[in-house]
């Protein structure tokens, strides 16, 4: 097996066979192109369907994706900066579900989150949820043990990846602002995730009433 791979190689390499090889790919994929744009009629670009075809298995031509017109969709389970997750009342009234416990700040490994507590003014003593929540995306390595670890369900891995900026003082220093989403939201992104938390909740409600 080694001899006649060995041969192959060398014959490749003294009549330029390979090279031919080669040029013959490149040049099925310039002919499918134009066969695939008159198979679309002038749709193989900026749709759904196309996209998804021109990436698939059967697809024939380039498989270039025209970005940022078109866009790769991303797994369920892609995760990117974390979010808080909010719910929103028929008045319009949001209450996250962060409780400012500060688990995912003690787990996070690069140490870029930091909370701040809201105190009672009379006595001093904290109250659950968070006055201040900051996150420096930049340090951040999307690793989601925060969301993993979060025992209350309230912080979420996002899909938005394009976060580029020129000042990343101003810009990538997320807040409470930037970070808060609603639960509609997260249910879009992680329909699946989202699915099975309700359940489990659900389920766990019916063990109570049960007892």
């Amino acid at each position: 097996m080694k001899t006649g791979s060995r041969a192959g190689i060398k014959k490749d390499g003294i009549f330029g066979t390979g090279i031919i090889k080669g040029l013959r790919v490149t040049l099925g994929h310039f002919i499918g192109t134009y066969l695939d744009d008159l198979r679309w009629f002038g749709k193989r670009y900026y749709n759904d369907e196309a996209l998804r075809a021109r990436q698939g298995a059967d697809a024939c031509g380039v498989f270039t994706v025209q970005y940022p017109e078109e866009r790769l969709p991303v797994p369920e389970e892609f995760r990117f900066i974390p979010f808080l997750v909010y719910e929103e009342d028929e008045d319009g009234n949001q209450t996250l579900k962060c409780t400012a416990c500060g688990i995912c700040a003690k787990v996070c490994p690069p140490q870029c989150i930091w909370i701040v507590r809201e105190r009672d003014e009379k006595t001093g003593r904290p109250r659950p949820n968070p006055v201040e929540f900051g996150i420096d995306i930049d340090i951040c390595m999307n690793c989601g043990l925060c969301a993993e670890y979060c025992p209350f369900d309230s912080i979420k891995m996002d899909h938005a990846y394009e976060l580029a900026a020129f000042d990343r003082f101003t810009e990538h220093i997320y807040d409470l602002k930037k970070l808060s989403k609603p639960t509609s939201y997260y249910e879009q992104i992680r329909p699946t995730e989202a699915a099975a938390e309700v359940a489990a909740k659900a389920a766990k409600k019916a063990r109570k009433r049960a007892r």
